[in-house]
Order: structure tokens, then sequence, then C-alpha cells
């Protein structure tokens, strides 16, 4: 089966970001992807972090969520939407929530961000608690007949969040993404393959890749990688569709060579 990760520049207009993000899924689809993820903040890269409070939705309602469902149904593929602004019961801050819509357009699930970015290395400063409220509940959903753990940016660097995802065992983990180029540069793609090896499935990672009109740069280097932590299909910067099989087969054989997720210890059993 053939999965698709999308990278894109989002820009500061919503309506020109819902355009590009409609293109990629039909080209993803044309390719022959059956399951498709789009980059966290895929619907805008503001001015300012507070720029979501103005676009944020009611769940089910809005224009990012209709397009989103009408691409799924359109195309027929499951979409792993990137994330949008949802409104809280806060009026200062949104939820970061990646939704999941089956090929039928309907909703299969819904997981809010629950790990929030904050990074100040004197020249560069983010913090994403200032315009967003963190999620509780980690989440999976059934799609195209697999088992996908769901996460999203800098939940990548809490491996307990994966841990419990992992009953059962996932198949796939989706963590889309808009990493700043100088913490990507670093850890994205060694976090990324830890995830895979000791998790032993896939991972799908949708990112935001280049210089945005706000000055931000992100990056990119969207990637699949497998259960024995190759890289087996990337882009770096720029947006375009990362396209790469996904073999069921492949996460039984590392599992049942390599038995790790069956040898693991309770902290109580010692």
């Amino acid at each position: 089966m053939k999965i698709a990760a999308l990278q894109m520049v989002s820009t500061t207009r919503v309506e020109v970001n819902l355009d590009t993000a409609r293109r990629l899924i039909a080209e993803a689809a044309r390719a022959g992807a059956a399951l498709v993820a789009l980059p966290e903040y895929f619907c805008l890269m503001g001015r300012s972090d507070r720029d979501k409070l103005a676009i944020a939705e009611a769940p089910g309602e809005g224009p990012i969520q209709r397009m989103l469902s009408e691409a799924a149904r359109e195309h027929r593929v499951w979409l792993i939407g990137g994330t949008l602004p949802i409104g809280s019961d806060d009026p200062d801050r949104v939820l970061n929530a990646n939704c999941v819509y089956a090929p039928d357009g309907s909703l299969a699930a819904r997981y809010d961000k629950i790990h929030l970015f904050k990074y100040d290395n004197g020249r560069e400063r983010y913090d994403e608690g200032a315009a967003i409220r963190a999620g509780a509940a980690p989440t999976t959903v059934q799609a195209a007949g697999l088992r996908v753990g769901l996460s999203v940016c800098y939940d990548l660097r809490f491996p307990e969040l994966y841990r419990e995802l992992m009953h059962p065992p996932c198949d796939l983990i989706s963590v889309p993404a808009a990493f700043t180029y100088t913490t990507g540069l670093a850890h994205w793609e060694l976090l990324l393959r830890a995830r895979a090896v000791e998790n032993q499935c896939f991972v799908i990672a949708a990112a935001q890749g280049g210089t945005h009109e706000n000055g931000r740069r992100t990056f990119g280097h969207s990637m699949i990688v497998d259960p024995w932590g190759a890289v087996v299909a990337m882009q770096a910067e720029g947006e375009g569709v990362v396209l790469a099989d996904l073999d069921p087969a492949q996460i039984a054989s590392v599992r049942r060579q390599l038995p790790a997720l069956k040898h693991r210890r309770s902290r109580a059993a010692g």
C-alpha cells in the first residue's frame, strides 16, 4: 500500500494554503496513495502566534475542515489533516488539532497536540503555550487497514507518548510537524528513526519545509521511515509529495526476528 507525506511551505493566507493542499492531495492520489498526510499548520503560518485565534474553527465547522473532508471524499483517500486551530473554552487559546478523515469524508479521529513547544536560544524564541491549550488524550485510529498512532511535532521528543499508543502496537505513527531549522538539523531524523526502531513500525512525517512569509525557516525533510529505522523516502525542502510503500509483512518480519516489544518489562517488575 502506498502512503504519502505532503511537504508544504505555508503562507500567511489561508485560502492559498488550502489550494496548495488540495493540489498536493490530488497529486498523491494520482500516484496511488491510499493514505495521505499533511504537515502541522498547513493552513496558516501566521506572522504571530496569535494569528491562529482569528481563523479558529468550531469542531466540524468551517472552511478548513470542509476542505479536508471534501478532499478525502473526492480522492477516496485516508487523510491525516496536518493541524488546524480548533476553538477551546479559553478565548485566548486554541487547540492544535490533528483531524483524520475517512475516504467517505467523515471524521474518523481527532487528536489535540499534548506537548507544546517552547524554545529560546537568544536569537529564536517560540512559545506555543501563548496561544495554544494542550490536549490531554493519546489517540489512535484504524485507517486503511492500519492501526495509526497520532502525534504532532514536539510530541516527537516524548517517547512515553508513543509507548501509550502501542497497546496494541501501531502499524504506523504519524508526525505532522513544523520543526524549526535549528532544532530540525540537530534532531529531526534522529528522533523519527528512534521512534520507528523502538516501536517497530512505520513512521510518516509530513513537514513544513522552507522559508515562510513570516521569516521563519522550517526544516522540512518530510520522510517515511520503516520499522528497521531506514529512511525509505524523503524530500529536503520545498513543497512536494513523498511516497513510499508500506508492507505490513515487513512489520511482522521485524517483530518476529527481534521481538523487542514482547521483551519490555514494567517498572514495577524491575
